[in-house]
């Protein structure tokens, strides 16, 4: 575990951050001074312990790094490599699977304040005639139904043929790729859900339908859009959205699965390498944990979007009785704490990967953690260790929607708080 001051967004102002840095220096209270000093790492005790019963839990290694405006902490538990037994490291890079959600919805957001599209507008303006068959229709369905998951619209994930494929096949097929677009006609072989507005229902054909606006709104790849909007200001250097490479970026450990066989669990597998187009916009964006608590901070302070937009990002609808204590709005989803605290952000799993990043309503705090495992660890326990100083008690993992783990993995997905690929 280390403590270290947190690192401060580089911004073209240099002057500007300068004469900043200096009045906020002249401006420290004795009181300020005293709490900054409190800092320490006994206050994420309870953090610590969590990742540590993650891994006895069965995971090889976790992850995590909690922020606030005096210091950065980071905790590790296990190893980044069974094999070497390296440890895990604080800049170690992971796939981050659905918490891309979030930057893709915050590039939709920052188009409709620049006026090229609106909330309001549907499917069918800006990808005619792809959401047709089977009862869907583009044209009544709102990009901001896709953001919120109230489109009703069919997830790809649950089909058989490319379930199979993904994760029962993943060793044939871990190197396919997938055109987003194929994607979708994956998901118009089936019915949808319900009628747009009538439910809630997580769906990566939303966020897949999502990255295929901002390319129409902007005639340039969504990866590039998202690289040019939020990782470049941000300066986000460890942050990328690969494509279809599929080697991971140095540092990183090895991801591990139990996939989807027989008999699941058996076997651990190494599955660090996949061509991650089979989750699209929808999930393919690798991190660290300093990259996504910068993110989230820099997003809930207003940093990233107008106060319009970010109100209407924070808008949320409710998930359904299995999860009262959390709500969906674009792209964000918010939980209600054991001990009253709330807190924003997205949870995200892909093979060998599960990760989770929060932060408070107004960015002051932000805890973003990683399991290099997808079938063991419990995630809220470390949000609420973080955040509430302890696991909750009794608190099962009620997090709405799915990971990108396979139709069979609902029940191991859910140990550690799913929602994504």
């Amino acid at each position: 575990m280390t403590v270290r001051p947190a690192p401060r967004i580089r911004t073209a102002l240099a002057a500007a951050t300068t004469v900043a840095a200096l009045t906020a220096a002249a401006l420290v209270t004795p009181a300020a001074a005293s709490v900054a000093e409190q800092r320490t790492p006994d206050r994420h005790g309870a953090t610590q312990r969590a990742l540590e019963q993650a891994v006895e839990a069965g995971s090889p290694g976790a992850l995590a790094q909690a922020t606030d405006r005096y210091s950065a902490w980071d905790g590790e538990a296990g190893v980044a490599d069974r094999t070497t037994g390296r440890e895990r490291g604080p800049a170690d890079g992971f796939r981050v699977g659905s918490i891309t959600k979030t930057f893709v919805a915050t590039v939709i957001l920052q188009l409709e304040a620049e006026g090229r599209l609106s909330l309001d507008d549907t499917v069918e303006r800006w990808l005619p005639g792809l959401v047709r068959g089977n009862g869907h229709d583009g044209r009544t369905v709102t990009l901001r139904r896709l953001l919120n998951h109230t489109s009703g619209i069919h997830e790809y994930t649950d089909e058989k043929e490319f379930a199979g494929k993904v994760f029962g096949g993943f060793f044939e097929h871990r190197y396919d790729t997938w055109a987003p677009r194929d994607l979708v006609r994956i998901a118009m072989g089936h019915a949808p859900y319900f009628a747009p507005g009538g439910g809630w229902h997580y769906s990566n054909t939303n966020y897949v339908l999502a990255g295929l606006v901002v390319e129409k709104a902007t005639g340039r790849p969504y990866g590039r859009e998202v690289e040019r909007r939020v990782l470049r200001p941000l300066g986000l250097r460890a942050t990328s959205v690969p494509g279809t490479r599929a080697a991971m970026p140095r540092p990183s450990g090895r991801a591990y699965s139990v996939l989807v066989g027989p008999e699941p669990g058996t076997a651990i597998h190494d599955v660090t390498e996949l061509n991650p187009s089979a989750a699209w916009s929808a999930g393919e964006m690798i991190s660290t944990t300093g990259d996504l608590n910068r993110f989230y901070r820099a997003l809930l302070g207003g940093r990233l979007l107008p106060k319009g937009q970010l109100k209407k990002m924070t808008t949320t609808v409710p998930v359904g009785a299995e999860a009262p204590n959390h709500r969906y709005g674009l792209g964000l989803m918010s939980q209600r704490l054991s001990c009253g605290e709330e807190v924003w952000g997205h949870s995200g799993g892909i093979h060998g990967s599960s990760s989770e990043a929060v932060g408070t309503r107004d960015g002051g705090r932000a805890l973003a953690l990683n399991f290099n495992s997808d079938w063991a660890g419990d995630s809220t326990a470390v949000v609420e260790a973080e955040f509430c100083g302890r696991a909750a008690p009794g608190r099962t993992h009620d997090v709405p929607g799915r990971d990108f783990a396979g139709p069979d993995r609902a029940g191991h997905a859910g140990q550690r708080r799913a929602d994504t690929p």
